[in-house]
């Protein structure tokens, strides 16, 4: 197995507070130049230098000057120069022809990008093209350049959160503010769980806007809330919640913190020991008026119910020497403010204890799952092959979320899981197969995600897509799904085969039968020209029952292949398939062809024998009968002394010998014995072919449906 990314920096003890900030737990990518989870952001370049562009290529002859760059990334306008104002004329002039308009300047790219870009287009699969042709453009400072490989790059790789951050750093050091924040949210749109892209964008705008300006707020709270939202129910996003309570302490807004805690308190997460301490001490070091205002009245109420000690009198009320205390004034100020401070602890002390068993809830719940997490080694996004243990652990993993944990943690785990193992196409037909059973739209998304994006070259999920979307009545759907992938990658027979099939479902026969035998014509003088050759001549003779058309196209097959064992046992099988009495002449012509054809001198000893055993039991002539017996007698003492022969036991070359394996099942389907000769009732007369057919052609079987999909 490869090697991994980047390691992950170790978890902290179960429930620590320990490096609560430290851990940047996301699901980006660490690509070798990118950091890895737990890293610091990229560090934000200083503008580009006015001269910058005009050192750039000094050796080169005669450079011409630099053209300034927009935030659009098209060359700026020349300052047009202010011209003095003409003298009024003593009359009108005559009229102009209106002048052409401006030609858009042309967009330059830098002198070797064409090289590095070629490289990555010519080959979109290989990811060090792309981080080479990504560092390029950094490096070249290019504005335009660098939009344009940034989004070539994501149709590819979305999940690559470290470069969705250079991007927007990119744009920021332009000084394009909108173009920055539309980085941010196509970034946010493609890896939602991204920690590290909802705090770097969040840094962004805390930066940029004015906190002054209560919209400013609003802005950023809602950026804090959508975080949440997406990300919040990951394990590792302590970072963010974190970031969240501090955000809000630091406008002064207690009350939200209050219910910022609240419901990370509830959320399994790796520090959430860290989260009820803090909660602790806020709810300590705060008046209860001011963090929890909607409650203090019912808690002031349950206090009310309940005895509550009478606070010992206080001392030293007596009254200096000379003088006297009011009436009924003595210890009434001091007994008030002990009264109201034990009423503080109370409130406190009750809404602790309200919590607790909250806590310790989530503490059970973040048990269940630190096995599972502590074998999380690479959460991001990497082209290199996971370990089988981990993948082994996020099997394990769902299975247990989608068993005992809720829908939304269980839609976190997928989205986790296809962050990681995005180029694993079992992780995603799992995805695929729990959503069907709770949103129809959510699972066609996610088929379009896997397809669209990272596995545009798996047949199998395209053919459950394709499947996915006829079960729902969308048949031109259907259609375009295996019509575009066949087109993206030709020459897969399970592909045609399933077109073909759609088809015969729909009731299309004629159509059906025209892809059969364009994909007959497109590998003409191909063994693969006689696997469809069959399936097209079982679509004649089983489903529009055309027996002679059926038989028309297995000897016009045997005139281009006529040394293909499987096309003369095929032609025998639907021959013999009709009625014996009525087809014997057809049957007995099917067995001299075979005898007369070059095949290996195994299968001619294989088909002689059937035909022994066909007369024996169907035949009507006992001239017929003994002329083939005595034939085979002669075959069998050839291929005995060909078996005593030296070399290998033949001196046929190896290419026209029949395996072992082929000759003991080529005929195999042929129950001669009997009753009645129809094969359709009998499923091992099409196991064999089904078994050796398609593995000599490459061809998967694709119909095991109740894998993945229910029986409706």
């Amino acid at each position: 197995m490869a090697a991994e990314g980047p390691e992950a920096p170790a978890s902290p003890g179960r429930g620590g507070a320990e490096g609560a900030l430290g851990d940047g737990g996301d699901g980006g990518t660490g690509p070798p130049g990118e950091p890895g989870r737990g890293e610091t952001p990229v560090a934000e370049l200083p503008p580009p230098a006015p001269s910058a562009t005009e050192e750039e290529h000094s050796d080169a002859a005669s450079p011409p000057p630099p053209v300034p760059q927009s935030c659009n990334g098209a060359a700026a306008a020349p300052p047009e120069p202010e011209e003095p104002p003409p003298a009024a004329p003593e009359e009108p002039p005559p009229p102009r022809d209106p002048e052409p308009p401006a030609e858009e300047p042309t967009l330059t790219y830098p002198l070797d990008f064409e090289k590095f870009w070629q490289a990555a287009r010519n080959n979109p699969h290989d990811f060090t093209a792309w981080t080479e042709l990504l560092q390029y453009v950094e490096q070249e400072n290019h504005l335009f350049a660098a939009r344009k490989a940034f989004d070539a790059f994501f149709a590819h790789y979305p999940y690559c959160y470290g470069y969705w951050k250079k991007y927007a750093d990119m744009e920021r050091r332009f000084d394009c503010s909108r173009e920055t924040e539309e980085v941010f949210e196509r970034g946010l749109q493609s890896i939602p769980l991204s920690m590290d892209l909802w705090i770097h964008y969040i840094s962004y705008l805390q930066s940029t806007l004015d906190m002054n300006l209560p919209e400013s707020v609003q802005k950023i709270r809602g950026v804090f809330e959508a975080a949440v939202a997406a990300a919040g129910m990951d394990f590792r996003s302590d970072k963010l919640w974190e970031l969240y309570v501090e955000w809000e302490r630091e406008q002064g807004d207690l009350r939200a913190v209050t219910g910022i805690y609240d419901r990370v308190l509830s959320m399994p997460t790796q520090l959430y020991n860290h989260h009820w301490e803090k909660f602790k001490e806020h709810v300590l070091h705060n008046p209860p008026k001011d963090i929890f205002p909607e409650e203090l009245l019912w808690v002031q109420s349950k206090l009310a119910t309940d005895p509550v000690p009478k606070p010992p009198e206080p001392e030293g009320t007596e009254a200096p020497p000379g003088e006297d205390l009011p009436p009924g004034v003595e210890g009434k100020a001091a007994a008030a403010d002990v009264q109201e401070d034990l009423d503080q602890e109370k409130i406190r002390e009750l809404v602790i204890s309200m919590r607790q068993q909250i806590y310790a809830q989530n503490e059970a719940e973040v048990s269940k799952r630190w096995n599972f997490e502590d074998g999380i080694k690479r959460p991001y996004f990497h082209v290199k092959p996971l370990e089988r243990a981990q993948l082994r652990n996020w099997r394990d993993y769902l299975d247990y979320e989608m068993a005992a944990g809720s829908h939304e943690r269980t839609i976190v785990l997928f989205e986790r899981c296809v962050i990681a193992c995005a180029l694993y196409e079992e992780f995603w037909i799992k995805y695929t197969k729990y959503l069907e059973n709770h949103t129809v739209t959510g699972a066609r998304s996610v088929f379009q995600r896997a397809c669209g994006y990272h596995l545009p070259r798996k047949p199998n999920i395209h053919l459950l897509w394709a499947a996915f979307e006829e079960k729902q009545g969308n048949l031109d759907e259907a259609r375009r799904i295996l019509r575009c992938f066949e087109e993206a990658v030709p020459g897969l027979a399970m592909v045609r085969l399933r077109r073909v099939s759609l088809e015969r479902r729909q009731g299309n026969l004629e159509e059906a039968e025209a892809l059969l035998l364009e994909a007959m014509h497109a590998n003409e003088g191909l063994p693969l020209a006689s696997f469809y050759a069959v399936k097209l001549a079982r679509q004649a003779c089983k489903v529009q029952k055309n027996l002679g058309k059926a038989r028309k196209v297995l000897v016009d097959a045997l005139e281009k292949d006529p040394d293909n064992a499987r096309l003369h046992a095929n032609l025998l099988e639907m021959e013999f398939g009709a009625d014996v009495r009525q087809n014997e002449g057809n049957t007995m012509s099917c067995f001299e062809r075979a005898l007369r054809s070059p095949l290996p001198d195994e299968a001619k000893l294989v088909f002689s024998q059937r035909r022994v055993e066909f007369l024996e039991d169907f035949g009507s002539s006992i001239h017929s009968l003994l002329t083939a017996y005595d034939e085979h007698q002669k075959i069998l003492k050839q291929h005995a002394a060909r078996k005593r022969a030296p070399e290998n036991g033949s001196d046929e070359p190896d290419d026209k010998r029949l395996r072992p394996d082929e000759a003991a099942g080529l005929l195999a389907p042929l129950n001669f014995s009997g009753s009645g000769g129809d094969t359709g009732s009998n499923p091992s007369a099409y196991s064999y072919w089904y078994q050796h057919g398609y593995g000599t052609y490459g061809y998967q079987t694709p119909w095991n449906y109740n894998q993945y999909y229910s029986q409706s």
